[in-house]
């Protein structure tokens, strides 16, 4: 669960000083040398990248621990391949400790230092269970066999014991019906809700410390190893962790409510001493974009303190310092991320920036307290582990842990110049954006344009490593991404402005951004596509509806009929929170549906929508469509099996965006230059291996994993929370 948490101080000076600038750049990004003999970045790329996380420092400080996932080309499934390494914290000795076919991931160190705990599905059955080794090598051993397996775990302070969250397995009826295919299910009842145990490592048993009628998650034990702090909910539902509370239990299964609050409360976390605990809390109920307030408790109860109630950013996971003096956290701030930290004496922050321009995240502060280890991944560089030394409120220079993906330095992949831009909207506000250059971008050319509304509505693009903008920018298009209203990373105002007008303002700043580019002259007012997904498919749903003014236009996930949407997404509360319920305003419901002005169209339009997806169900994809061929308009509609809310199958996220090249160059009368097309189609990977050119592509044709129906005249084509990661892991 993720949620987002604001505060207003120094945020609320970054934001006027914004807002003093209008139609400006910010500094450039990834401006490596375009030699003549760099390659380009391919959609078979994006899927190759490795991916480095869960970082963990070892109690001497010595060394961290992390996960490295890397793709299995020679696997059937082209899964990912994912295990447990370690390297010394000023970047050498970087060794793989874990091996093996079953995936090894949250890896955590024992108190002493001599040993380490993973989940893995290695266990018989292939359920995750939960694995110790000694660090210094040497087979692993099986701790748990906990039926069913288990999800969270983490180590007690003092060693002696493994906490753990498992889910709730199916009765022996249950299991017996199931098997039988005589298991009609009741919506909203009988839900298998995930509770907590502790293994006591010296006896070898397992006790259940939980039980009843809801589901927790982010256990957190105290530091005398006596009790845990968790989050609970009424049920699994998506929308109920909206509905949030902290309890508290002890190693006897006595447990009580911590806080009592209208609204969610999340991120419990003790302080050094055990005498505070801290947690990220909202007051508002309900599934709601308020950002949420750092509240500090007493451990035995009492009234919180509220620090930093002006805060004007998210809040995020807090993290204490070791001497309990300040909490700190990261959240997004514009195009980037930073690093904040709160003083608990003055209530003054004492930083408020981090080591590296661009993502970064996953942080990590040393027992001593002396440096940080962190993810950070900008336009021109993927994502990695660096470490960075802690000097006064700021910090010493960077050093690189992890190199994950040489290749993209060794084989000299050319990338697009990047940098954030800022204009100003129809209400004389300034609105920002990410703009990706083309790889042969020359001032006083206009190119191609690509315009990208990200999803949320609440999230925002970065300053991060877009292998899919670098792969549009090799084939000579111009890139904009925008942060229009409704984006977090800008103030509680500019979160909360696309209440009730979804399409109104947000249009409006996208929009102004297409002129900012055009009047620039870097882009060609003639030459313009969009695509977006979740959000950003609604937006280009949207945006298909209110313009004549691109060539084509590609929804993907997107909402296209509120009044539906209401009664069949995952999520109907957070859809309640912008425009309450269809049979109380059904007006505006109607009115800011995309499908009540499908008469409109007038660009090609390429829709694309996962077969399984719970958030913005297809029948939405489907709604649209058949509106657009029963008006004879220029549509497709690519539907991708087994998928959800995301394209996660690698051979469907590569035809994604082979079908996005193809499709965008075709309209355009341009040629591909990273991928095969026959058609404004791409040509496809058989599977076979043989007569596959450099690119992978062996014949025209679509995949057989692919449902394409085809247009009308007959060419075939393809964060919040409406939000989906729906560029790839690397980014």
């Amino acid at each position: 669960m993720i949620i987002y948490r604001t505060f207003v101080v120094i945020a609320l000076t970054v934001i006027v000083s914004m807002l003093l600038v209008a139609q400006t750049t910010i500094a450039l990004q990834s401006e490596a040398p375009q030699e003549e003999n760099r390659r380009l970045m391919t959609a078979w790329d994006t899927q190759n990248f490795t991916t480095v996380g869960s970082p963990r420092i070892s109690p001497d400080d010595q060394w961290v621990l992390y996960t490295q996932s890397v793709r299995d080309w020679d696997d059937d499934e082209l899964d990912r391949a994912t295990h447990i390494w370690r390297v010394r914290t000023d970047g050498t000795d970087r060794r793989r400790l874990t091996f093996g076919e079953s995936d090894t991931g949250s890896p955590a160190w024992f108190p002493d230092g001599s040993k380490i705990a993973f989940a893995s599905g290695r266990a018989e059955g292939e359920e995750t269970q939960i694995f110790s080794m000694y660090v210094d090598g040497g087979e692993a051993w099986q701790v748990t066999e906990h039926e069913g397996g288990v999800s969270q775990f983490s180590i007690a302070p003092d060693g002696g014991k493994i906490l753990f969250t498992a889910r709730d397995p199916l009765s022996e009826e249950q299991a017996r019906r199931k098997k039988i295919h005589d298991d009609a299910e009741v919506v909203d009842k009988n839900f298998q809700m995930t509770h907590l145990w502790f293994f006591d490592i010296d006896s070898g048993e397992s006790k259940r410390l939980t039980s009843g009628d809801f589901t927790i998650s982010d256990p957190q034990w105290a530091p005398d190893s006596s009790k845990i702090a968790y989050v609970t909910r009424p049920t699994p539902k998506v929308d109920d962790s909206s509905w949030s509370d902290v309890w508290v239990v002890d190693l006897e299964g006595n447990a009580e409510l911590f806080y009592e609050n209208e609204g969610p409360d999340a991120s419990p976390r003790w302080s050094p001493d055990g005498n505070t605990l801290a947690m990220a809390s909202k007051p508002q109920p309900g599934n709601t974009q308020w950002y949420s307030k750092l509240h500090l408790f007493p451990a035995d109860g009492g009234e919180p303190i509220i620090m930093l109630d002006d805060f004007d950013l998210a809040f995020g996971q807090p993290m204490w310092a070791r001497d309990g003096r300040t909490i700190y956290w990261s959240t997004g701030q514009g195009t980037v991320t930073n690093l904040f930290g709160v003083d608990l004496d003055s209530g003054e922050l004492t930083i408020r920036r981090a080591p590296m321009r661009g993502a970064n995240g996953q942080w990590q502060l040393s027992h001593d307290g002396n440096f940080w280890v962190f993810s950070h991944s900008d336009p021109g560089r993927p994502g990695n582990l660096w470490v960075a030394t802690r000097e006064g409120d700021g910090f010493g220079p960077a050093v690189q842990l992890t190199d994950a993906n040489p290749w993209v330095e060794q084989e000299e992949v050319q990338l697009g110049r990047v940098e954030s831009v800022r204009w100003t909207n129809s209400d004389e506000g300034t609105i920002e954006g990410v703009l990706t250059y083309p790889v042969d971008f020359h001032e006083g050319t206009r190119y191609p344009l690509i315009v990208n509304p990200h999803g949320g509505p609440s999230g925002a693009s970065m300053e991060s490593f877009s292998s899919t903008n670098h792969m549009f920018a090799g084939n000579g298009f111009l890139v904009l991404q925008i942060n229009f209203r409704g984006s977090s990373n800008y103030g509680q105002e500019h979160l909360n402005a696309n209440q009730d007008n979804w399409g109104i303002r947000d249009y409006d700043d996208i929009m102004t951004g297409v002129d900012y580019v055009t009047e620039q002259g870097w882009a060609d007012p003639d030459r313009m596509v969009a695509y977006g997904w979740s959000y950003g498919g609604y937006m280009t749903f949207w945006m298909s509806t209110q313009t004549d003014r691109f060539k084509l236009i590609s929804p993907g996930a997107g909402l296209s009929n509120l009044y539906s949407m209401y009664s069949t997404t995952d999520i109907p509360a957070y859809l309640g929170w912008f425009f309450g319920t269809p049979w109380d305003n059904e007006d505006i419901y109607r009115q800011l549906s995309p499908i009540r002005h499908a008469n409109k169209v007038t660009a090609r339009i390429l829709i694309m929508h996962g077969a399984n997806d719970e958030r913005v169900p297809p029948e939405q994809a489907v709604e649209f469509y058949k509106a657009l061929t029963d008006l004879g308009k220029d549509v497709s509609f690519v539907r991708y099996p087994r998928q959800g809310h995301g394209i996660s199958e690698p051979r469907l996220a590569m035809d994604r965006l082979r079908r996005y090249v193809c499709a965008f160059t075709d309209v355009l009368g341009m040629e591909a230059t990273t991928e095969q097309c026959d058609g404004g189609v791409p040509m496809v990977d058989t599977g076979d291996g043989e007569n596959m050119d450099d690119k992978g592509m062996t014949e025209v044709g679509l995949p057989e994993s692919a449902v394409d129906i085809e247009l009308l005249h007959g060419e075939g084509l393809d964060c919040g929370i409406f939000e989906v990661n729906c560029y790839l892991k690397d980014e």
